[in-house]
């Protein structure tokens, strides 16, 4: 006996992500229904090798079905999730709505999966930032090893984090460039985002970090460890796909870097590409379509007692966003739930 899952957002692309990986991954599936807006009422999705068409949000009754995964926008999220939850629907959700209310988890699978047991609180589990979620898999097993006091980190974050406008853009900019007449005017973004990059993702706060910056200190804090301090600097660049960040930790305990590149090879969602040579390390174009968290340039960070310096990248359309709420549905099933 499998599960009865509904998909919020099927037609985005993180949507259309998550039920690729939800056939990928074989999760056992009973019933599937996709969802949408009324504006995008009746267009066909694919699971697997089925074709699903998209019934209207507004009127679908959850009840009698097991988990939700929501990749709608907060302002959706807020007025159905709820109803989902009250019908006894589990809700697995994407947006930032509920990531920070400490009656919902917080979870990346591979960092806190035990989290999930409080889903019962308001029946409702937080999908963590497409960038906060790579970093942590990074940052867990070498917190376990040595504690992390400090980290600071710079991210290189793809326009799809943004949406489809925003690819769209980037591709019409593009070929803009080379035809005169035909260039294009930032619309999404506040400038230029083809051969650009862009020092700022979501709303400026009042001390000069953007929300996106604060996101990655809020959610480190919830899902990993609340002593850890960090500080981030969040940038749009001209990728599609795939999210990189150039991290650098300081921990308490002694961590030579040949050691921290042993640990990640043991980890958990991690794969080492590590060669000290032109070409030796993963970019974002190589992680597009993969499961994994990749980690190159591991090495010692010589100003600080107990630092290091490393770079990660995901495709953040996966383990950003739809492969870890689908790793959430796995660990919830598993520990709670026990379907399939």
């Amino acid at each position: 006996m499998g599960y009865k899952v509904v998909v919020v957002g099927a037609t985005g692309n993180v949507g259309r992500e998550m039920l690729n990986i939800l056939a990928e991954r074989e999760f056992p599936v009973d019933e599937i229904t996709a969802l949408a807006s009324r504006n995008s009422l009746g267009t066909e999705v694919s699971f697997g090798d089925k074709t699903l068409k998209t019934k209207d949000l507004a009127d679908f009754d959850f009840t009698g079905w097991d988990i939700a995964f929501f990749a709608v926008g907060s302002e959706a999220t807020k007025t159905y999730a709820p109803k989902a939850a009250s019908q006894g629907c589990v809700v697995i959700d994407n947006s930032s709505l509920y990531r920070y209310d400490p009656d919902v988890p917080l979870v990346v699978p591979e960092v806190n999966a035990a989290a999930v047991d409080g889903y019962k609180k308001k029946m409702i589990i937080a999908n963590p930032n497409c960038s906060t979620a790579q970093m942590v898999v990074a940052l867990k097993p070498l917190h376990d090893r040595a504690r992390i006091k400090r980290v600071v980190v710079a991210t290189y974050q793809s326009v799809s984090g943004t949406g489809k406008e925003a690819i769209d853009e980037l591709w019409n900019q593009t070929k803009g460039m080379y035809v005169p007449g035909q260039e294009v005017a930032p619309k999404v973004y506040p400038k230029q985002i083809a051969f650009n990059v862009i020092p700022h993702i979501d709303v400026f706060l009042d001390d000069g970090s953007t929300k996106e910056e604060w996101k990655m200190v809020a959610e480190t804090k919830k899902i990993l460890d609340k002593n850890i301090k960090l500080t981030a600097t969040c940038v749009r660049v001209p990728v599609f796909v795939g999210h990189s960040e150039a991290i650098n930790i300081e921990f308490e305990e002694p961590l030579d870097w040949q050691e921290a590149q042993d640990i990640l090879r043991e980890a958990p969602g991690i794969l080492v590409v590590d060669k000290r040579e032109a070409g030796g390390y993963i970019t974002p174009v190589e992680c597009v379509g993969e499961y994994a968290t990749y980690i190159s340039r591991i090495r010692q960070d010589s100003t600080v007692e107990n630092g290091i310096s490393l770079w990660c990248v995901s495709d953040n359309l996966r383990k950003g966003a739809a492969l870890n709420a689908v790793q959430i549905a796995e660990v919830l099933g598993n520990r709670c739930l026990k379907k399939g």
